[in-house]
């Protein structure tokens, strides 16, 4: 069964960053990362004009993951899974993800401090 990314929670996350790195992977499944500044409107984020390699990868596999770092240390970093189709994803998972502190108390069998942006 899936989970569908709630959008409201996920448009209100993303004030709190400022860039974010698009990873794809190619035929040898090796990671490609780049700086981009996603726009997100209409439930798509639209990463802009893309370079060779990223638009090759995502031609020949178009999951993709953008990657928002926390401003801070100790902040959460904003993780959205999608499914590309030339420079728009659709986002299929999102999560805020940060080392758990020590003691704190986490979800059964995860270690670290995991907020998912989905629908309930």
């Amino acid at each position: 069964m899936s989970v569908k990314v709630d959008l409201d929670q996920l448009a209100d996350a993303l004030k709190d960053y400022t860039f974010a790195y698009l990873v794809t992977v190619g035929d040898d499944y090796r990671a490609h990362t780049v700086a981009t500044q996603p726009l997100f409107a209409d439930g798509v984020f639209d990463v802009g004009g893309l370079g060779g390699k990223s638009s090759s990868n995502i031609a020949a596999h178009p999951d993709a993951t953008l990657v928002w770092p926390p401003r801070e240390a100790g902040g959460y970093t904003l993780i959205v899974d999608g499914r590309a189709d030339g420079s728009r994803i659709e986002p299929l998972r999102a999560v805020l993800h940060r080392p758990a502190e020590p003691g704190a108390q986490t979800k059964p069998g995860c270690k670290d401090d995991c907020r998912p942006l989905e629908t309930t």
